[in-house]
């Protein structure tokens, strides 16, 4: 007999897709999950801030200034999924220290830095985006850096 279950990083990543789903953002959803001893401590999708209107209701800031993708990320109403996990741990007084960040897509500069201050140890994404300076970033702090491939089962 053979185990078919998902492994832990398919597992989170799949947990990641669901997160995505929330996801209020015009362009891109993504989904990022917070993960220490294999449990679940924080979740979190991108959109706006708590309180304020969804791109989803008002239009995409970006797309009515016409920025391409991997730049200005300033000049926009929503927050990172990577960035909600973190905050929302926070929020609820839940340390981020040597966990585990699952993410849909590869962090952006502004997320590889926060994950770095964060104390995460380790990021699991699929890849989907580019951003070599957050890569270099990561690596020169010590975290752990896997790409797991979406499969189509």
């Amino acid at each position: 007999m053979f185990d078919t279950r998902p492994s832990w990083n398919d597992y989170f990543l799949e947990v990641a897709d669901l997160v995505a789903t929330r996801s209020t953002c015009l362009r891109r959803q993504v989904g990022a999950v917070l993960v220490r001893d294999k449990r679940i401590i924080s979740t979190g999708y991108n959109g706006a801030p708590r309180k304020l209107k969804h791109c989803s209701e008002v239009g995409c800031l970006r797309s009515e200034k016409d920025i391409p993708s991997g730049e200005r990320y300033e000049l926009c109403r929503g927050v990172h999924a990577e960035q909600n996990a973190i905050i929302n741990a926070a929020y609820y007084g839940i340390s981020t220290q040597d966990t585990v960040m699952y993410c849909t897509h590869q962090p952006c500069i502004i997320c590889a830095r926060i994950i770095i201050n964060a104390g995460v140890e380790k990021v699991v994404h699929r890849g989907d985006f580019q951003d070599d300076i957050a890569l270099e970033l990561m690596r020169e702090a010590g975290i752990e850096l896997v790409i797991v491939e979406k499969t189509d089962g």
